[in-house]
């Protein structure tokens, strides 16, 4: 059942390009009825499966010479994280209601693009066959950088260049180091569980194992790959951004948790030597990870852009997943694939927040400028939200990023205690700087003043939709429920994890 999601996301891609451009309404009920059938199954089967082990899915010959077949199949992990891409696409729809209302906005080719790109995720978490999977990253790749070039604002042609830039240099390491595997194992066969088992050399996995991680980090974000990001993000449209940080840079990081730590196990194994106390690449990307949750987090604290301090938050946030994953821990890669899932909720409600409700009544993201606008009189219900998704940013108790973050510190104190210091510092700089914003935007004493320095009353502004508070609805009850009941993911997660070929979950390596 869980396939339909992908055949559906295609179809009406493809449904959606043919339309006119003139019909722009209907063109947004066929993508809301879409993202919501493909939600639908996903929530369907996530309830049906439960706990179980891995679910095949669809399992057809594909390109028999070279034993690569089209094998889809569902665990905990991959249940979960198709759960957060189907809310991604209802959220990222409804916040995307006013495209088609201006004369231009070729309505039907955004949500053509988004659907493709939708329909690419979901093909990524449900592939068994990793050259499928690699197949499907790459689907993903393209409309993403057409949703930026050409409805995205701020340097976007240059935003989308530089995200696809990075994305194809990230999927040509990773095809390299399938294609080396392939052919070390001889076994004409890309599935990925047979792959696991084949007993690669321990000097092979150490180098074809940074060359995966790295390739498909570059797509989490990893610091020094993050680059991409805050840019992409800024120059996108808001669903877009949406996507972008809520299920696309996931995808990277499900790569390297599916592809290379469970294809090169011992890429993990330290190296027989140490330099400054780094003796493994497993040290290596885990200091990487650290620095990203610092870097992102210190420069979100001086960002003066309102949407690249949400864009930096997200380096740092997706820091805390590589960290919770080199732990190897079983409470580290639960809390990392939680925190998949947690990220994913809030960067959306956070960049919906910024992107659509203020940014596209206020025409302005400096900060600056907005601390004098008295948004939180002005837009009440803005303020609120962004209190609410801040706090839930911030990892406070009763949202789903507590148990996450929690999760992942534990697992890095077990493994890296230094380090489980650092990413606690970043948490909390992360608290200074959603704060930061949340008073210079919503709660400033500053007066209303025009570019002149003339006292102004404060200015109304379009109201929110309906589209707009059922998104928010959604989005933060779906944080709510799982920061209040954490263990309707954890249940699910868990097995999935133990159950993982070759991830031995012994504490650590070292």
């Amino acid at each position: 059942m869980l396939a339909l999601t992908i055949y559906i996301s295609f179809a009406g891609a493809l449904v959606l390009a043919m339309m006119p451009r003139a019909a722009a309404a209907i063109v947004r009920v066929i993508a809301l009825a879409v993202a919501v059938i493909g939600l639908a199954v996903a929530l369907m089967s996530f309830v049906a499966a439960g706990a179980q082990g891995p679910v095949a899915v669809a399992d057809v010959a594909w390109i028999p010479a070279m034993g690569i077949r089209y094998t889809l199949a569902a665990d905990g992990i991959s249940r979960v994280l198709v759960l957060l891409t189907g809310l991604a696409a209802v959220a990222g729809i409804l916040f995307s209601w006013n495209i088609g209302d201006k004369e231009g906005d070729r309505a039907n080719e955004f949500f053509a693009f988004f659907l493709a790109l939708i329909g690419g995720v979901y093909g990524v978490f449900l592939s068994v066959d990793v050259f499928l999977l690699f197949v499907f990253y790459e689907i993903a790749i393209v409309p993403k950088y057409f949703l930026i070039a050409i409805w995205g604002s701020t340097r976007c042609e240059y935003g989308a260049m530089k995200l696809a830039l990075y994305s194809f240099a990230g999927s040509a390491m990773v095809l390299i180091g399938l294609l080396a595997a392939y052919a070390t194992a001889g076994s004409h066969t890309m599935n990925l569980q047979a792959l696991a088992q084949y007993p690669f050399p321990i000097s092979f996995q150490m180098w074809a194992f940074p060359l995966v991680f790295t390739g498909f980090a570059i797509l989490a974000g990893m610091w020094p790959f993050h680059t991409w990001a805050p840019t992409g993000h800024v120059a996108a449209p808001t669903a877009a951004s949406m996507l972008l940080a809520g299920v696309v840079m996931k995808l990277g990081a499900y790569g390297c948790l599916r592809v290379a730590m469970t294809l090169f196990p011992h890429g993990l194994d330290p190296w027989g030597f140490s330099v400054l106390g780094i003796d493994s690449w497993r040290t290596v990307f885990a200091l990487f990870a650290v620095i990203g949750i610092l870097y992102g987090a210190v420069v979100a604290l001086v960002q003066n852009d309102f949407k690249f301090v949400i864009g930096y938050s997200s380096v740092s946030h997706m820091g805390l997943v590589l960290l919770g994953l080199l732990t190897l821990t079983q409470i580290g890669i639960d809390g990392a694939v939680l925190q998949m899932f947690s990220h994913g909720i809030l960067a959306g409600l956070l960049f919906a927040t910024v992107g659509r409700i203020v940014y596209e009544r206020t025409h302005t993201r400096d900060l600056g400028i907005l601390s004098r606008l008295q948004l939180g009189k002005a837009m009440p219900f803005a303020a609120w939200l962004f209190v609410i998704a801040g706090m839930a940013s911030m990892g406070l108790p009763g949202f789903s990023g507590f148990v996450a973050e929690v999760q992942v510190l534990v697992g890095a104190w077990r493994a890296f205690p230094w380090f489980a210091v650092l990413a606690g510092l970043g948490i909390v700089i992360g608290v200074a700087y959603t704060w930061r914003a949340m008073q210079r935007v919503f709660f400033s004493d500053l007066p209303a003043i025009d570019s002149s320095g003339a006292s102004v009353p404060i200015p109304e502004y379009e109201p929110v939709t309906w589209a707009e508070k059922t998104g928010v609805i959604l989005l933060t009850g779906t944080s709510l429920v799982i920061g209040l009941y954490p263990r309707l993911l954890l249940d699910v997660i868990a097995p999935a994890v133990q159950a993982m070929p070759h991830v031995l979950l012994t504490g650590g390596r070292q």
